[in-house]
């Protein structure tokens, strides 16, 4: 029988995994759209309980907020991934576009003008919020099994 080799068949070769290859925007742009994607799934479901719930006005409140906290750590769980690098800064980043995109939609469609204060505290809460779920998520790891 004729024995086959294969030049440099003993080297191996290590591929980038496909996060590894996307720039930091398009990144930033898929944990974004993943963010929205959680805050209209959320916000749908709220208002169908509110029908039978008949939340007060603190409730609706508290909800909104935790519906925009989880849509940042799903974001930056898009965006960071398990143990990626740079989590805080990419989460910091990510929760400032997605509060910023947010506080210039409410403004433009409720036509109401709230104080800046209160526009500026609801993109803090984003920066902050992103900035922890960032660092939470680079520090996990990926589970072996």
């Amino acid at each position: 029988m004729p024995t086959y080799s294969t030049p440099g068949a003993a080297r191996t070769v290590r591929r980038r995994a496909g996060r590894h290859r996307q720039t930091t925007w398009s990144r930033l742009l898929r944990g974004l759209l993943s963010a929205i994607g959680v805050t209209l799934a959320g916000v749908l479901l709220f208002a169908l309980l509110m029908q039978w719930l008949r939340p007060s006005d603190t409730v609706i409140r508290i909800i909104n907020q935790l519906i925009k906290l989880a849509s940042i750590f799903v974001g930056a769980l898009v965006t960071v991934g398990r143990g990626g690098e740079k989590g805080m800064l990419l989460g910091a980043a990510l929760g400032f576009i997605y509060m910023l995109l947010g506080v210039a939609l409410y403004a433009l469609l409720s036509g109401q003008q709230l104080p800046f204060t209160s526009y500026l505290s609801d993109v803090a809460m984003g920066i902050a919020g992103g900035g922890i779920a960032g660092a939470i998520i680079s520090g996990m790891r990926h589970s072996r099994g």
